[in-house]
């Protein structure tokens, strides 16, 4: 049996790099960090195996074409594809920073979802079929990725517990936030109404995304019926992309048990949400790690934004 191969990006530091803590304690396969610059990957690796966790580490800049596709050609090659793709690399401006909106919607829709939807063309091909039938169970067993047993508590770990999930894959998240579904009921009528339709395609909505970017550089955006918040609008892009591939899939590939999500990891304290915010990263990585384990056979959720293990209107 193949080795399985979980992938998380801008995964360094933050809630990627709880992300990748909580994978290793439980998910049976290889865990990869991935960060743009390598000296801060390679640290981050060190860092976890002070922990006495193993992972391992490849280059990835999602905002690099050359870095997405040698990235790609890498895992096919050495795995076969990717059983789990967690899409966590983002950017957000402080609330104090004096760029003007027009370069902070530009630069934060083209790292939160124009280089995003880039990692996904690339990676989703690759994703592997998920598991079929009864799941294999939860092993009461020290991870293979762990050098030492630990004491984890239930509530920081997805849900788990020193278990590790063996046979777990085909399912890709996408990190999103509770600020995109608050940009898009501020969007006007006739945006809420494509962002919700069902036969919204990945074209229509980059368009859309293009032409936010393109009015706000205008000073226009607003007119054009879009909320002052180019994170937020970032956001609303990346969830609504997460369910049009959750559609394709289903359509195109409905015997494979892919599962695709976005998800908000709630306000959490990092470099780039500040320290006054309620959870630690462990806590942000929570949901994430729910929704990238979730057992073979499983068909829901699919398609839907997902905050604190559950589904949320949208």
């Amino acid at each position: 049996m193949s080795i399985k191969v979980a992938v998380v990006t801008g995964s360094n530091k933050g809630i990627g790099l709880a992300i990748v803590r909580a994978l290793c304690k439980q998910y049976q396969g290889d865990v990869y960090i991935t960060a743009r610059d390598v000296g801060r990957g390679q640290e981050a690796v060190k860092s976890l195996a002070s922990e006495g966790l193993k992972t391992q580490f490849h280059q990835l800049d999602i905002n690099d074409q050359e870095s997405i596709t040698t990235a790609a050609a890498y895992f096919k090659e050495k795995y076969g594809g990717v059983d789990v793709l967690i899409n966590n690399a983002g950017i957000a401006f402080k609330a104090a920073d004096t760029a003007p909106f027009a370069v902070q919607a530009e630069v934060t829709l083209k790292t939160n979802f124009f280089a995003t939807r880039d990692m996904l063309t690339h990676f989703l091909p690759l994703i592997k079929a998920g598991g079929k039938g009864d799941f294999p169970g939860l092993r009461r067993t020290v991870c293979a990725c762990k050098q030492l047993q630990l004491s984890v508590n239930h509530e920081t770990v997805g849900g788990g517990t020193n278990q590790t999930v063996a046979g777990c894959h085909g399912r890709v998240v996408n990190v999103s936030s509770f600020v995109g579904a608050r940009t898009l009921n501020n969007c006007d009528a006739a945006l809420q109404q494509r962002f919700r339709s069902e036969d919204i395609t990945e074209e229509e909505l980059s368009g859309l995304m293009e032409q936010f970017v393109a009015q706000a550089k205008k000073g226009e955006h607003k007119k054009g019926g879009w909320p002052d918040s180019a994170y937020g609008t970032s956001k609303t892009g990346l969830t609504v992309l997460s369910m049009i591939h959750a559609r394709r899939l289903s359509k195109e590939r409905p015997s494979d048990g892919i599962l695709v999500n976005a998800c908000c990891p709630g306000w959490v304290r990092t470099d780039m949400a500040g320290d006054k915010a309620p959870k630690s990263p462990d806590e942000g990585a929570i949901t994430p790690v729910y929704l990238a384990l979730l057992p073979p056979g499983a068909t829901e959720p699919h398609g839907k934004f997902v905050s604190d293990k559950e589904v949320q209107p949208w």
